[in-house]
């Protein structure tokens, strides 16, 4: 089964309904272990920090985004862990995943409509383009 699992996650309704599939798939494991991963976009970094009091409160923003993807790995009883990653959300992901090789890749899906997708390009299509092993998208 799948024992090393890399949740994508942005603390968006899309994000949570990703954690719940990860919980039912970490669950039927015994030695699964979920690795959260958040990245902090480069291109909303600089507006972040400059609304922020220091960088204490900058890390405690974006854990608070994660609050509710950890609580509902914590309350399945699932191990997991959390990396902060910074720069562009879809490299970013498929570099982490890819260098420390893991038995699945989950990600929520943001709903862009066609147009939105051909013109921004999604971070869930990056992923899954990019990815050395399987991924699953969550809409």
């Amino acid at each position: 089964m799948y024992q090393k699992i890399l949740l994508a996650a942005d603390g968006s309704e899309n994000s949570v309904r990703a954690a719940k599939e990860a919980v039912k798939i970490a669950s039927l494991s015994e030695n699964s272990e979920v690795n959260i991963v958040f990245v902090a976009d480069f291109s909303k970094a600089k507006r972040e920090i400059l609304h922020s009091q220091g960088i204490e409160e900058l890390q405690l923003a974006r854990r608070k985004k994660l609050m509710p993807v950890e609580e509902e790995l914590k309350s399945n009883g699932l191990t997991y862990n959390v990396n902060i990653l910074h720069g562009e959300p879809g490299p970013a992901i498929v570099e982490y995943a890819n260098e420390h090789k893991f038995d699945l890749v989950i990600v929520g899906s943001r709903g862009l409509n066609a147009l939105q997708e051909m013109v921004l390009g999604s971070v869930s299509h990056k992923v899954v383009k990019r990815v050395n092993g399987p991924v699953m998208i969550v809409k």
